[in-house]
């Protein structure tokens, strides 16, 4: 599973490290990259548009980790590509428990679709 590279797009530092944290707590050995905003990482959905419209990156799993509470930004997430939505709790245990929760499964559990 090391193969698999994590890209955390969340301009939030407390939340970075909270997710980073969360990670690496469920051991997983996978590479982090972190960017930390819209000149990094484009906006969260201009990111998914443009790696859904990427053949290399087209098939990845994304997951939309956010404090949104927008119906719009969940709709707009999942008209664009997005495997998963996921409000951020606020509490520090379920935030996180849901970072451990969701590493577990994309990165353990989840099949990746095959390359072209």
């Amino acid at each position: 599973m090391a193969n698999k590279i994590i890209l955390l797009a969340e301009d939030n530092p407390d939340d970075a490290l909270l997710t980073i944290h969360a990670l690496k707590e469920s051991h997983l050995c996978n590479e982090i990259i972190h960017v930390r905003d819209g000149v990094e990482a484009l906006s969260g959905l201009e990111v998914l548009r443009q790696i859904r419209a990427n053949p290399v990156t087209k098939r990845l799993p994304v997951v939309m980790l956010t404090t949104s509470k927008e119906e719009q930004d969940l709709v707009a997430s999942y008209d664009l590509g997005a495997n998963s939505y996921v409000r951020k709790p606020v509490d520090f245990d379920q935030f996180t428990e849901a970072a451990r929760n969701l590493g577990m499964y994309w990165l353990l559990l989840n099949e990746l679709a095959p390359k072209d």
